[in-house]
C-alpha cells in the first residue's frame, strides 16, 4: 500500500526534472536567455542543477521500492 505515494512522487519529480533539463537546453540552443534579470551563468547553473536533483530525487523515490 505504501508503494502508491511513491510511485506518484517518483514520477512526479523525475518528469519535472527532466522537462526541466529539456527546457534549458533548448534555451540554451535558441540563445534565449533562461531566466530574466539574472545572471546567464547563474541561471544555466543554479536551472540545470535543480533538473539533476529533481531527476536523482525521482530515482531515489523509485528506488525505494
Amino acid at each position: 500500500m505504501e508503494s502508491g505515494p511513491a510511485i506518484f512522487a517518483g514520477t512526479a519529480f523525475a518528469l519535472f526534472g527532466a522537462a526541466l533539463l529539456v527546457w534549458t537546453g533548448a534555451r540554451l540552443l535558441h540563445r534565449a536567455p533562461v531566466a530574466h534579470g539574472v545572471g546567464p551563468v547563474a541561471a544555466v547553473t543554479l536551472s540545470a542543477l535543480s533538473g539533476v536533483i529533481f531527476l536523482a530525487l525521482g530515482m531515489w523515490c523509485f528506488g525505494r521500492l
